[in-house]
């Protein structure tokens, strides 16, 4: 898949500006690099997990939480669950459907995958993340999301971005759910990269507008930027009950600083 290299700071920028994922190489390629032995979830955590997927629920956000403090550094299920089903209520009938169903695969998909998948760090952390392509895509949730984008306020956060993760897979997501989306995850991820590294991050703009998509791999093509590949195509439906409530269980609303909810604004 597609991957942010974690080990590449500087990278992070150009990527995020030009709203292109990073093509880098595989985790097992990274490991052995660093000259590292390759990293695998201890017996212990293994263990651990699997006994909390399988007492876990199908609702809520119980399932996500298996994967807190791993030996894997697997950080963000958790809180990308709260964070949707939180704002959730803030979504028409069908975006609540979305975010739900969208969810629920996932955790299913954890819950029957894991116990097949390698113990080494690289192969949980693929099947992770392919659940997440798979997920947010088959559910369509850029139609929940697009616009309601203020709600991810929270997650779209330069901080996040490191180590290379689920927080990453889903700015990779973001960045195909059309120009708007697209803008907005720019922006925001610009400015913050500002606040740590000032004009380092700005110099990039005149090399990669904001506008241009595909130009970090696709420096051949001439054509000019229409719609992504991956940008869902099908049309919203007419909202029936915006004020339907999203059933929730045992989830505490996560910690949204002040600050991240006043300069959270759409496009």
């Amino acid at each position: 898949g597609m991957q942010l290299s974690s080990c590449a700071l500087l990278a992070l920028v150009p990527l995020l500006l030009c709203q292109q994922v990073l093509a880098a190489e595989p985790h097992d390629v990274q490991e052995k690099q660093a000259g590292r032995v390759k990293r695998r979830l201890s017996l212990q955590s293994t263990a651990e997990i699997q006994s909390c997927l399988v007492s876990s629920g199908d609702v809520g956000c119980g399932m996500f939480q298996c994967f807190n403090n791993n030996s894997c550094d697997i950080q963000g299920l958790h809180h990308i669950c709260l964070t949707l089903l939180h704002n959730a209520g803030r979504y028409d009938s069908q975006g609540k459907s979305f975010v739900k169903d969208a969810l629920r695969c996932m955790a299913l998909g954890l819950r029957q995958r894991f116990s097949c998948v390698s113990r080494r760090c690289s192969a949980v952390k693929e099947m992770v993340f392919s659940l997440q392509r798979e997920c947010y895509s088959k559910h369509q949730l850029c139609l929940a999301l697009q616009d309601h984008m203020d709600t991810m306020g929270s997650l779209v956060q330069f901080h996040l971005m490191f180590p290379s993760g689920p927080y990453v897979e889903l700015m990779n997501f973001l960045l195909k759910c059309g120009d708007e989306v697209r803008a907005w995850v720019g922006r925001r991820l610009q400015g913050q990269c500002e606040q740590h590294w000032g004009a380092l991050c700005g110099s990039f703009a005149g090399i990669c507008p904001m506008g241009q998509s595909g130009a970090a791999q696709h420096a051949t093509s001439t054509s000019p930027p229409t719609t992504e590949a991956g940008t869902v195509t099908a049309q919203r439906l007419p909202a029936k009950d915006a004020s339907e409530p999203l059933q929730m269980e045992n989830v505490t609303e996560p910690s949204l600083p002040e600050s991240e909810e006043s300069n959270a604004t759409t496009s």
